[in-house]
């Protein structure tokens, strides 16, 4: 009797996993599919556009933007200088200092002539206690705010900030991104463009600066990261942003932005009750939260994503720095997805209850597990002897070759479209990256995301500690001196 169920788990099991298989290969070539059509479509609307007249146009939407800032104090003053230099005409710059213990308050005091003043603050949002708000006496800085704050976390320190806004995007971005010129004008366009639905949110693409040159804020030489793990992220980025955010706001089910550089609609923000504090996933979280709002009230709607390069951040190359970042990304993953389980499969949600949710829930937040149990399968087949090892590899080199399809696409969609990457050997380098990322780094992805859901299981919670070494500046060629964050 026990013979007997056992081999019918075994077989369940193996069927299970024959379907996730080829799930996984159709998933991909429709990801693939749709992320080019809505390429094709944006590169054609967009070939003539003229987005000096969003700067210049009295229906322009203002943009407040919200920069948080946790010890900072090495690099904020060029940071927030670069920030107010972007090229637009109703914005607003609002920096919180979030309980920093360096010198981040009193360098931006000293360099931008700040003083405290009798802001009427608003708390629309609970959030920690302000301590303060500091206006400039520059008249050249008038555009800047400066929050000071106690520490409560990024989501926390993000709310205060959408207290004292007063323009109808916010722009929330990580302070020490390297934003382009044009980033304002090019993310508030589908804003303006919509009549029939309301755009909620906006997301855009994050670039990897490692290695790149800088100058006055601005990428002027992009290269790849020297290590593989570095390289392997260039990839990653461009299958993340390139292919599956571009695939999914094509059936308009995006599910997140990421919170390094999105766009929202503050009215809307504000109804729903801000970020959320209580998860490490706030971005993705806020964003489900918008969209469930919306459908609950029946109100057409579109979560857009511009996938111009206008946003660039340094990624962690060292295994310690990228584990604990991907164990916050899945512990967030699994946290949103259960405050929200009310939209599975719930028709009255739309793509996002029957598409989208489904999808993350097994992709992304179960894809470790799935995989564990698929090592865990294979490794009792050889033992009880009923193990194919033409079947076992024949599955094998199709998902492997289906990895390399998917990496060389996103590669062929950046050169395409952007071309940033224009020395040869850049392109060989992140080809060989295509190759070995199944066999080198993605075992390792798995691991520090079965070890995220442990960690959730357990109650561990709080971002951890980020180390950076700074942007490369073409000027000098002298990196910034490491600096500890905690967002």
């Amino acid at each position: 009797m026990y013979s007997f169920l056992f081999y019918l788990i075994l077989e369940i099991l193996g069927f299970i996993f024959l379907v996730l298989s080829f799930s996984v290969i159709v998933l991909y070539m429709l990801i693939m599919i749709l992320s080019a059509m809505e390429m094709r479509d944006h590169r054609r609307k967009n070939r003539f556009a003229d987005y000096q007249d969003i700067i210049t146009s009295p229906l322009a939407p203002g943009v407040s933007i919200l920069a948080p800032a946790y010890n900072e104090g090495e690099s904020i003053v060029q940071n927030v200088k670069s920030l107010l230099s972007l090229h637009y005409g109703k914005f607003e710059v609002i920096v919180i200092n979030d309980g920093s213990k360096d010198e981040t308050l009193t360098k931006l005091i000293n360099a931008f002539e700040l003083q405290l003043t009798d802001f009427a603050y608003h708390e629309e949002i609970e959030a920690k206690p302000v301590r303060g708000i500091y206006k400039s006496k520059n008249r050249s800085y008038n555009r800047l705010v400066v929050i000071d704050k106690e520490n409560g976390g990024k989501a926390d320190a993000l709310n205060a900030g959408i207290n004292v806004s007063s323009k109808e995007i916010l722009a929330c971005i990580d302070v020490d991104c390297i934003l382009s010129h044009e980033s304002i004008t090019r993310m508030v366009r589908p804003f303006m463009e919509e009549t029939n639905r309301k755009v909620i949110a906006v997301g855009g693409v994050i670039g990897i600066a490692n290695n790149c040159d800088v100058v006055d804020g601005t990428v002027t030489n992009y290269r790849v990261p020297t290590t593989l793990l570095g390289k392997f992220q260039v990839i990653e980025y461009c299958r993340a942003f390139l292919m599956g955010r571009m695939a999914w706001t094509r059936i308009n089910g995006l599910m997140l932005i990421s919170g390094a550089f999105g766009f929202f609609k503050r009215d809307l923000v504000v109804e729903v009750g801000g970020y959320f504090p209580k998860t490490v996933g706030e971005d993705m979280e806020l964003v489900v939260r918008m969209r469930r709002h919306m459908e609950e009230r029946n109100i057409p709607y579109r979560v857009s994503f511009v996938p111009d390069p206008l946003c660039w951040t340094e990624v962690p190359e060292s295994e310690e720095i990228l584990s604990r970042q991907r164990n916050r990304w899945i512990r967030g993953t699994i946290e949103t997805l259960q405050l929200h389980k009310v939209t599975a499969l719930n028709p009255n949600y739309g793509v996002m209850g029957l598409v989208s949710y489904p999808y993350w829930s097994v992709f992304e937040k179960m894809a470790p597990v799935l995989e564990l149990l698929g090592v865990l399968y294979t490794i009792t087949l050889i033992i009880i002897g009923d193990f194919s090892a033409f079947y076992f590899i024949a599955l094998f080199i199709v998902l492997y070759l289906l990895s390399i399809l998917v990496s060389s696409f996103s590669i062929l969609y950046e050169q395409v479209s952007y071309n940033n990457y224009k020395d040869k050997k850049d392109l060989n380098k992140l080809i060989v990256t295509a190759f070995l990322e199944p066999l080198v780094i993605h075992p390792k992805i798995v691991l520090w995301g079965l070890k995220g859901h442990w960690d959730f299981i357990k109650g561990k919670g709080g971002w951890g500690h980020m180390i950076r070494t700074g942007f490369k500046k073409s000027e000098d060629k002298k990196n910034i001196e490491p600096n500890t964050l905690n967002s």
